[in-house]
C-alpha cells in the first residue's frame, strides 16, 4: 500500500513550528503534497527539505517571495520531476508541480484564489480553463494520475455549510462548480466521495468567527485519480484533527 497526503500549509515555516512534522513523523505517508509554501528553498535548511527520511522537490514561486508555491516530499525515488506545467503566467506563481514514479504520477496543485477581487478571478478562471486542457493532453502520455491539491473550489452543496448563503462567492460560484463536473467527466474520479458520501466533512475554514470550532468549513482540497486508477484506491480520508494550517490534510491509500 502507498500513502499519499495533500496538505495546504499556508506557509511551511509556520507549520513546521506548529508541529507539522511531528504529525507526519507519526502519520508516515509515502509521498507528500504540499501546497502554499509561502518560501524558497534557500530561506530553509534541511530540516525542511528534507526531514525524517524524506526527499523534497519544490516549485516556489519566482514572482515575489513568502508566496504561493507547491512541493512534493517522497520517501519513494520518483523517476523524473516535472517543474511547472510549461506556462509563463502560472509557473512564476508556483502552482504546479509533477512527480512520476513506476507506474502512476502525482501532481500537487495549487489552483488559484479569486475571492481578492474580479483580476484574480479572471485569472483563477484561466487556470481553470488551460489547466483542464493541460491536463487532457498530459493524460494521453501519462494515464495513471493523481492530482493533489487545493483547488479553491467546492464542486456540489454537501462540500460546503451554508450552500444558499455562499452561491455568489468565488470557490462556490455556478461556473466553477461546473468546472469541476467537467473535470471528473473529463475521466477523473474524486476519491475522496469514492469512499464517503457523508455531509459535513471540510478541508478548509475561515480563522474568522470560531468557523472550525462550529465546523462551519468548505472542502475544497481534492486527491482527483484518473478513472485508470480509480480501481488502486483503497481508502481516501480527510484529518480534520491536524491544525498546523487553516486546511486539514487529505490522505488517498492505493495498491
Amino acid at each position: 500500500m502507498i500513502s499519499i497526503v495533500s496538505y495546504n500549509i499556508n506557509g511551511i515555516r509556520a507549520a513546521v513550528n506548529r508541529g507539522l512534522f511531528d504529525w507526519v513523523g507519526k502519520k508516515n505517508p509515502d509521498i507528500i503534497c504540499f501546497q502554499e509554501l509561502k518560501a524558497w528553498p534557500d530561506q530553509v535548511g534541511d530540516d525542511i527539505l528534507k526531514p525524517l527520511g524524506y526527499n523534497s522537490w519544490w516549485h516556489h514561486a519566482t514572482s515575489k517571495k513568502g508566496y504561493s508555491g507547491v512541493a512534493i516530499y517522497s520517501k519513494i525515488e520518483p523517476k523524473h520531476v516535472e517543474i511547472g506545467c510549461g506556462m509563463e503566467k502560472y509557473d512564476q506563481e508556483g502552482r504546479v508541480i509533477r512527480a512520476d514514479f513506476n507506474d502512476f504520477s502525482v501532481i500537487s496543485l495549487y489552483l488559484p484564489s479569486g475571492t481578492t477581487g474580479d483580476v484574480r478571478q479572471d485569472f483563477k478562471e484561466e487556470f481553470m480553463d488551460d489547466f483542464y486542457h493541460y491536463i487532457q493532453d498530459l493524460k494521453k502520455s501519462i494515464p495513471n494520475l493523481i492530482i493533489c491539491g487545493d483547488y479553491n473550489i467546492c464542486h456540489k452543496e454537501i462540500d460546503i455549510h451554508n450552500p444558499s448563503g455562499n452561491k455568489n462567492n468565488s470557490g462556490f460560484l455556478p461556473h466553477e462548480r461546473e468546472w469541476v463536473t467537467k473535470f471528473l467527466e473529463g475521466g477523473f474520479t474524486d476519491s475522496f466521495r469514492k469512499f464517503n458520501q457523508g455531509p459535513d466533512q471540510y478541508t478548509w475554514w475561515t480563522f474568522r468567527a470560531g468557523a472550525r470550532g462550529n465546523n462551519k468549513g468548505w472542502r475544497i482540497d481534492y486527491q482527483m485519480v484518473s478513472n485508470e486508477m480509480a480501481d488502486r484506491c483503497v481508502d481516501a480520508r480527510i484529518h480534520a484533527d491536524a491544525v498546523h494550517s487553516d486546511h486539514c490534510p487529505i490522505e488517498l491509500i492505493i495498491k
